[in-house]
C-alpha cells in the first residue's frame, strides 16, 4: 500500500492521478475534503503531522510513502520515526533543488536540508526529489493576464529551468512503485532556462493577443508575497529571487529524461495544456 501525503497539493494531485489503478492507495490530508481526483478506490483519511495518533493510523500497513511537508517551523523527525515503527520500506520525499546550492542559506532551504538529513539517517530506504521551480507557479499570473493583459514579476530577465509538475509526479510514481531504485537524490528541471518575460511572450503567442510584462521592485514584490506567506518565508523567497538573478537556477539537468525515458516537458506544452486559466471565459 502506498501512502500519499500532500494529496491536495500541486505534486500530490498529479501523483494520485498517475498511480496505477491496481495499487492500493491511502491519502493523508489535514482537510480530506480538499483531496480531489484521487483514485476511486483510494482511502482518504485525516492526518496532521503534529498529531501522532493520526499519523500512526495513516501509516498502518503502508509499504511506501510519498512525503510532502510545508511548515517551516516543523521537521520530519517524528513522522520518519513513526514510519520506521510502522514498517514502511521506502520513503520518497519532495525536497528542492536549492539544497545543492552552497550560497542558498535562507530559512526555507535550511529547513529542507535538515529534513533531508533526517531522512537519510532514519533507517528506512529513501529517494529524494529536488525539483526546480514549478511551471505551474505561472498560474499566479492568471488573474492579471485575464483581466489586464499583464504579467508582473520580480527580476523578469533572470533565468529559471522550471519543471513541469507532471514530470516530478511521474518520477515520484516510478520511485514509489519500484521502477526507480531507492537511494538517489534527483534534481529535476525542465528542458531549458526561461525568464518571466520570456514566459509572458510564450503565453501571448498561445493566447493570440498581446501581453505586457511589468517588472516589480523589491518592495512591491515583498508586499505581494506578504499577503500569502509568513515573514521568514517572504524573505527566503526574495533571497531565492536574488540567487536566480545571479544565474543560480539556470542549469538544465538530465535527470528527468534519464528517469522517464523521454524529454522533459516544455513550458510551452504546459501552458498550452492550462491555457483556459489564462484565457478565462
Amino acid at each position: 500500500m502506498i501512502l500519499v501525503t500532500g494529496g491536495s497539493g500541486t505534486i500530490g494531485r498529479e501523483v494520485l492521478r498517475l498511480l496505477p489503478s491496481d495499487v492500493c492507495v491511502r491519502v493523508m490530508a489535514r482537510v480530506p475534503e480538499r483531496v480531489v481526483g484521487a483514485p476511486a478506490a483510494a482511502e482518504v483519511v485525516h492526518g496532521d503531522f503534529g498529531d501522532p495518533r493520526s499519523v500512526a493510523a495513516a501509516l498502518e500497513g503502508a509499504d511506501a510513502v510519498f512525503l510532502v511537508t510545508s511548515r517551516v517551523e516543523e521537521d520530519d523527525g517524528r513522522f520518519l520515526q513513526a514510519a520506521r515503527s510502522a514498517g514502511v520500506g521506502h520513503i520518497v520525499k519532495l525536497s528542492a533543488a536549492a539544497v545543492e546550492d552552497p550560497l542558498a542559506d535562507d530559512a526555507v532551504t535550511r529547513w529542507q536540508r535538515r529534513n533531508e538529513e533526517l531522512l537519510r539517517t532514519c533507517g528506512t530506504a529513501w529517494t529524494l526529489l529536488r525539483p526546480r521551480s514549478f511551471m505551474s507557479n505561472a498560474l499566479s499570473w492568471a488573474g492579471s493576464v485575464r483581466e489586464q493583459g499583464v504579467v508582473r514579476a520580480l527580476h523578469g530577465c533572470s533565468p529559471n529551468s522550471c519543471v513541469d509538475p507532471r514530470d516530478v509526479a511521474e518520477v515520484a510514481v516510478r520511485a514509489l512503485t519500484g521502477l526507480i531504485p531507492p537511494g538517489g537524490a534527483h534534481t529535476l528541471t525542465g528542458p531549458e532556462a526561461l525568464t518571466a518575460a520570456g514566459q509572458t511572450a510564450m503565453l501571448a503567442g498561445l493566447l493570440g493577443r498581446p501581453l505586457r510584462f511589468e517588472e516589480l521592485g523589491a518592495e512591491q514584490a515583498r508586499a505581494v508575497l506578504a499577503a500569502r506567506y509568513p515573514a521568514e518565508v517572504v524573505e527566503a523567497l526574495l533571497k531565492s529571487a536574488e540567487r536566480q538573478r545571479a544565474g543560480a537556477k539556470a542549469a538544465v539537468g538530465a535527470a528527468v529524461p534519464c528517469l522517464l525515458g523521454r524529454p522533459a516537458g516544455s513550458f510551452r506544452r504546459w501552458a498550452a495544456d492550462h491555457l483556459a486559466a489564462f484565457a478565462g471565459g
